[in-house]
């Protein structure tokens, strides 16, 4: 099965060949793209948002991993810890000001 559909090649190819040109910009900013990379980023991008079939960006999967991991570690973290003894702290004698203004 593929991974990408022929949309989402024929978006890249055209990203690209606009990028050859000196005509593809970014998003907002409206600078000209000379990235490689970053042509192939926006050709996919559009391809996602005409619904072609695209997998899913590398920041989404890893936040669906932390989100299915973070349950899994939560159980493992249960068990009680120890606990370690913490210095007491000596009680602070009152400076000269502290006395007279009471």
């Amino acid at each position: 099965m593929a991974k990408y559909s022929k949309k989402a090649g024929t978006k890249v190819e055209k990203a690209m060949h606009e990028r050859k040109h000196g005509t593809l910009k970014s998003g907002r900013s409206g600078k000209k793209v000379t990235s490689r990379k970053q042509a192939i980023a926006i050709g996919l991008s559009e391809a996602r948002e005409e619904g072609a079939k695209v997998p899913k960006k590398k920041a989404a999967k890893k936040k669906a991993a932390k989100k299915s991991g973070a349950k899994k570690t939560a159980r493992k973290k249960a068990a009680p810890k120890k606990k370690t003894a913490r210095k007491k702290s000596a009680p602070r004698k009152k400076t000269a000001r502290e006395k007279s203004s009471r």
